[in-house]
């Protein structure tokens, strides 16, 4: 199986571009920000035969897909569609699967800096931007500086500008509106708004706030803010928490051990002794969401009331100076490493806790030009825009539909904390809502363009408008690169219509994703979901079920009587296809399920085993594969699950076909 590895050449290929760069240049497409979602744009507008360039100003490409978020945030993978799920595809390829959903970081890098080769465009380095150059309402050139410094002001010229940082800078830089913070629930009547006191990642009641217990006058541990509970939904400009998803290996030979980091404060820690004594915990899982990558490392993320999440220390990031920025960042890293050193040499924690903490280690492999450590930290939330629609509460939960879909999402309404507060004497956390049961659910093109009298050509498919809590539910790496993907369509028809962002055919970029999904005008694969209803034919008693499965819903049966339903594909372009269904982890579900594939002349029978199915990651179900058949073109083929010999419940959800190349 073909592995994806980072060539040292096309790295630096761009490296030398950034030295060679002349003090100003022209491109048809300027992407600032090179996160997955400023990859996947570049790509997209490149294969559109765009001159396009890629400013990313750090030294690596993926944002937080390349940089330990390696345990994605789904929702429904129905959502994730063309280049995202091409990229999902790839991390697949390069573990021997049809598509995989958990990575190391570096397989994820290497498969972006694939997407620069393959497209063709270039990617500056090391720069940063400094001034925007506008007339009207129309961006004419950006004046960019050197990221390690000031000095060496170069400036680029471009017909349409895509901000795909998780900052918002080109956006704001531009005179484009945007908000940070949380609305209040009256704003856009919302109910999960503002300020929210609830009891997911909450310390127990009873857990005391002061250096010294009972005593105030002796002050407030670290990380507590002297702050006061204001009413429940009401707004205000804090952020919730940042962190880095933290990659360690428990590989002997292939950790660093993790030592006292400099500015180390054990100081900082108390509040997690004192969680423990109120409710210990066997393991590290207990306060560290410990998801498991492939080759022993790990994706940590936030767990419990204290944990890597640095809660309140980020107000000023969003519309921070470079250097605060900086400041920021570098004392999130010394508060995570100084974490992960108490946790395993702290006498005062459980030996236990101890011993398992010691058996982790920085990887030797990744991170390897930053010290083993990822640059990029969890920017959860920055500016939002302001623009021509600002998606709510109300889109998430499907009251109000958009017509103008550029990208759909289907992720929990989802907040970490934003401050950690004395309530009642005791400390508590502020900010945190996980509302689930979110269908999948449109995201208007609106939501990426600004105002027309503020910018006619700049799109911002990251930092999009969104309430906070809608935000929540968006802000996903898939999501951000269909958008992504989205905008670069929308910026190509702009350049060749010669129109403003806001006057492009939303149609005509629908017809473009769904005829062109990997921009190479490839034939598109073929999917069929159980909602087709055009598409699928039904017999027997079926009962839809709306929580888990691919797309809005699935179909079970678990009648005695004869049922089944067939999955009915439009064959364009004849060939051979390989044949996938949708198989969903259901209790008391048949151990077997019997499926007829017909092509338009034959029919062959296949029988799967459901029991062997293995659901990995944050996902409902996974693709089973069927086998390949050679297709006909037009609709006489189809797909047909029954409940023939079935000694328990059948599922039918989604089928799809995938032309060879």
């Amino acid at each position: 199986m073909y592995k994806y590895i980072v060539i040292g050449l096309l790295f630096l290929s761009g490296s030398a571009y950034a030295q060679t760069q002349p003090k100003t240049a022209e491109f048809d497409i300027c992407v600032y920000g090179g996160t997955s979602a400023g990859v996947i744009a570049a790509y997209t507008a490149a294969k559109m035969n765009k001159k396009v360039l890629l400013i990313e100003p750090g030294n690596r490409l993926g944002g937080l897909s390349s940089g330990g978020l390696g345990f994605t945030d789904i929702g429904n993978k129905y959502v994730v569609t063309g280049l995202a799920h091409d990229f999902y595809r790839r991390v697949g390829q390069h573990y021997g699967k049809f598509e995989q959903w958990t990575f190391e970081p570096k397989v994820a890098q290497a498969i972006f800096m694939d997407y620069v080769k393959r497209g063709g465009f270039k990617v500056l380095y090391g720069k940063r931007l400094k001034n925007v150059r506008k007339t009207g309402a129309h961006i004419n050139a950006i004046e960019l500086e050197n990221t390690a410094g000031a000095g060496n002001l170069s400036t680029v010229k471009a017909k349409e500008f895509i901000d795909c940082t998780y900052e918002g800078d080109l956006m704001a830089l531009a005179g484009v509106s945007y908000t940070t913070g949380r609305e209040a629930n009256s704003v856009y009547s919302e109910t999960v708004n503002g300020v929210q006191l609830k009891d997911k990642h909450q310390f127990p009641d009873g857990i005391d706030p002061y250096k010294i217990p009972g005593k105030p006058e002796s002050g407030l541990l670290w990380g507590v803010s002297p702050d006061h509970l204001t009413p429940i939904g009401s707004g205000d400009k804090k952020i919730q928490a940042y962190n880095f998803r933290v990659c360690l290996s428990n590989d002997p030979g292939n950790r660093i051990a993790i030592t006292r980091p400099a500015n180390y404060d054990s100081t900082r820690y108390e509040l997690l002794l004192r969680y423990l004594a109120a409710k210990p915990s066997k393991d590290l899982w207990g306060f560290l969401k410990m998801d498991l990558m492939p080759d022993h490392k790990t994706d940590i993320n936030n767990n419990g009331p204290f944990s890597t999440d640095m809660i309140g220390m980020n107000y000023a990031y969003p519309d921070g100076d470079y250097k605060t920025r900086e400041n920021i960042i570098k004392a999130h890293e010394d508060y995570t490493k100084g974490f992960l050193y108490f946790i395993g040499h702290d006498s005062r924690m459980p030996e236990s806790l101890r011993k398992q903490m010691l058996e982790w280690g920085y990887p030797k492999d990744e991170y390897i030009e930053n010290n083993h450590w990822t640059p990029q930290l969890y920017i959860r939330e920055a500016r939002r825009m302001l623009g021509a629609y600002i998606m709510t509460q109300a889109n998430c939960q499907g009251r109000e539909v958009v017509d103008d879909k550029i990208a759909m999402a289907a992720y929990a309404m989802d907040s970490h904390n934003a401050e950690r507060i004395v309530v009642n004497g005791m400390v508590k956390n502020e900010g945190d809502v996980q509302l689930k049961g979110i269908q999948p659910y449109p995201v208007s093109y609106r939501s990426i363009i600004p105002k027309s009298a503020e910018c006619a050509n700049l799109l911002v498919p990251v930092c999009l408008s969104a309430s906070h809590m809608a935000y929540g539910s968006i802000r996903m790496e898939p999501v951000f690169m269909v958008l992504a993907q989205s905008a670069a369509v929308a910026a190509c028809q702009a350049i060749e219509k010669k129109i403003a962002v806001q006057q492009v055919n939303v149609k005509q970029v629908q017809a473009e994703l769904k005829d062109n999904p990997l921009a190479d005008h490839s034939a598109p694969e073929i999917l069929v979901d159980n909602d087709d209803l055009e598409r699928i034919v039904k017999s027997g008693e079926w009962t839809r079920e709306i929580n888990g499965g691919y797309g809005p819903s699935y179909l079970v049966d678990t009648a005695k009587s004869n049922a089944a339903i067939k999955f009915i594909p439009v064959i364009r372009y004849p060939g051979k296809y390989h044949v996938y269904i949708y198989s969903t982890k259901l209790q008391k579900s048949s151990s077997t399920t019997r499926i007829k594939i017909f092509n338009g002349q034959t029919a062959t029978n296949k029988i799967i085993n459901n029991k062997d199915l293995q659901v990995i990651g944050q996902t409902s179900g996974e693709w089973v594969a069927l086998g390949v058949a050679n297709f006909m073109p037009g609709k006489k083929a189809y797909v047909e699950i029954s409940n023939e010999k079935a000694d328990g419940a059948v599922i039918a959800d989604a089928v799809l076909f995938v032309p060879e190349p």
